[in-house]
């Protein structure tokens, strides 16, 4: 088994690959519809009373999910063992804006290396606890694409202009890798790409962190479809952001976020028709409502029927939920698919990648 062609072998979350082949894998769902059902407010993100690490903390840090890995552990521990015990193969680490180009948001660059360590050990206790011979469970070190955007000008009188860099990016990357993997990861996972550019400087980090290491870990890729013409934002067609990434050879790639699953098929039907690695789809619960309790109208019986007639049609190999899903979807989902065969992946030109 190797990565991007070359000698090393993964040296964690060996067994996916084969997995990939068996059986269609199922991915946790959302973190933050998760937190946002427990109402905490400005002091339950510091930590008080109990914590007093940030009671003098300047400015707002209330939404700062990522945080809550540090404050409020035991919320986070609880949210990966529900959706473990929903029947979920890989639950992401609470990792999505720990980066330090994130945190600067709210003044706190500095902790990004101890969130993404702290992260991977929470996630990797609750996979250690529900894993069996039978049913191994793995961690994803979840690498999001940043609020800034490398190719796209954040002024629209001077298109030009970048408010990050791709070495910025680069950098913060690093950073978050070498703690995610410090913390125990099995794969890492660069998911709701909206920028490519971005995506490349994650994965050109990870480049770089594996060869000076050694160390080889499986990779996903997922991207994000913003709306109805088929493009992520930077403007690149499903198609187009494939091939820009496809020598990556990742383990998977596919498409999470945004439009919902009814929406996304036809996308995912172009992965699954043009792509030599396994394809992953994890969508919303439909389009964004804010009058939900979760925020989306979707059920777990609407997601999970979605999401079948992916797997009934041989599209996909890994499946699980993104932003408006609970473990009540994760379990509908993996119910659903339970039978179903994984989409066909193992080409000549994919022998290699995995």
């Amino acid at each position: 088994m190797q990565f991007n062609g070359l000698s090393q072998p993964y040296t964690r979350g060996q067994a996916l690959p084969e997995l990939l082949k068996q059986r269609i894998l199922i991915l946790d769902g959302a973190m933050g519809t998760m937190i946002q059902q427990y109402k905490l407010s400005e002091a339950d993100y510091r930590g008080l009373p109990d914590n007093t690490r940030f009671a003098d903390h300047p400015g707002d840090i209330k939404g700062n999910n990522e945080l809550l890995t540090l404050t409020q552990p035991q919320i986070i521990s609880k949210i990966h063992e529900q959706y473990l015990d929903a029947g979920a193969d890989i639950i992401e680490t609470n990792t999505f804006g720990a980066t330090s180009v994130a945190q600067e948001d709210y003044r706190m660059a500095e902790l990004a290396y101890e969130m993404n360590e702290v992260s991977a050990k929470l996630a990797r206790a609750a996979c250690d606890k529900f894993s069996t011979p039978d049913k191994p469970r793995f961690v994803a070190g979840a690498i999001g694409p940043t609020p800034k955007t490398a190719s796209i000008s954040p002024d629209v009188n001077d298109p030009g202009a970048r408010n990050v860099t791709f070495d910025a990016l680069r950098a913060a990357y690093r950073e978050q890798i070498e703690g995610l993997f410090a913390g125990g990861v099995d794969l890492f996972l660069v998911e709701t790409i909206f920028d490519t550019l971005n995506a490349k400087a994650a994965l050109f980090a990870l480049d770089e962190f594996f060869e000076e290491t050694g160390e080889r870990l499986p990779v996903m890729i997922s991207g994000t479809v913003t709306d109805a013409s088929g493009r992520i934002l930077s403007g690149q067609t499903v198609e187009a952001f494939w091939n820009s990434l496809r020598h990556i050879k990742p383990l998977t790639f596919g498409l999470n976020c945004a439009l919902g699953a009814a929406l996304m098929r036809p996308y995912i039907a172009e992965l699954a028709r043009i792509c030599d690695a396994a394809v992953s789809c994890y969508p919303n619960a439909g389009l964004p409502n804010p009058m939900s309790d979760t925020g989306f109208d979707e059920t777990p019986e609407i997601t999970s029927s979605l999401v079948d007639g992916f797997a009934k049609d041989g599209l996909v190999n890994l499946v699980g939920g993104c932003c408006g899903t609970t473990p009540d979807h994760i379990r509908a989902i993996a119910n659903a698919v339970a039978k179903r065969k994984p989409r066909n992946f193992y080409r000549e030109s994919a022998e290699a990648s995995v």
